[in-house]
């Protein structure tokens, strides 16, 4: 069974609105403490490429469980600038707001699976999952 939820971020207050529902969520699923707040961390830094740089777009949250697997998979959308290079934002301490650099590199390393889609020019995908174990 897969269940979906979903934020539109325009405003800095959508941020925290995704945030507490990837915890929430998480928490419903059987997530413990420490991994709800690895998960509400990713969302928070994905919401937050979206507000920064794109300006709109759709933090997702679905729970999948099945009778084999239980996972949250995030998926941040938006229709921004689109991302040059990936395999640059993957590295730790480059950015291009001027902040640490950490975003991505830390969603990567706080989730257990991430994907980056990016056109230059027509948008961002960004699906990241948590697997309960």
């Amino acid at each position: 069974m897969t269940i979906k939820s979903s934020v539109e971020i325009i405003t800095e207050w959508d941020i925290v609105a995704a945030r507490q529902l990837g915890r929430d969520e998480a928490r419903a699923l059987g997530f413990d403490t420490v991994d709800q707040a690895r998960i509400t961390t990713a969302i928070s830094e994905l919401a937050r490429n979206i507000y920064l740089y794109a300006r709109i777009g759709v933090i997702e949250i679905e729970k999948v469980e099945t009778d084999t697997e239980k996972k949250i998979i995030v998926i941040a959308t938006d229709q921004g600038p689109g991302i040059e290079d990936i395999r640059k934002v993957m590295e730790d301490g480059y950015s291009t707001s001027g902040g640490l650099g950490a975003g991505l590199p830390g969603v990567n390393r706080l989730m257990d699976n991430m994907v980056i889609q990016s056109v230059m020019g027509e948008g961002t995908t960004i699906r990241a999952e948590k697997w309960l174990r």
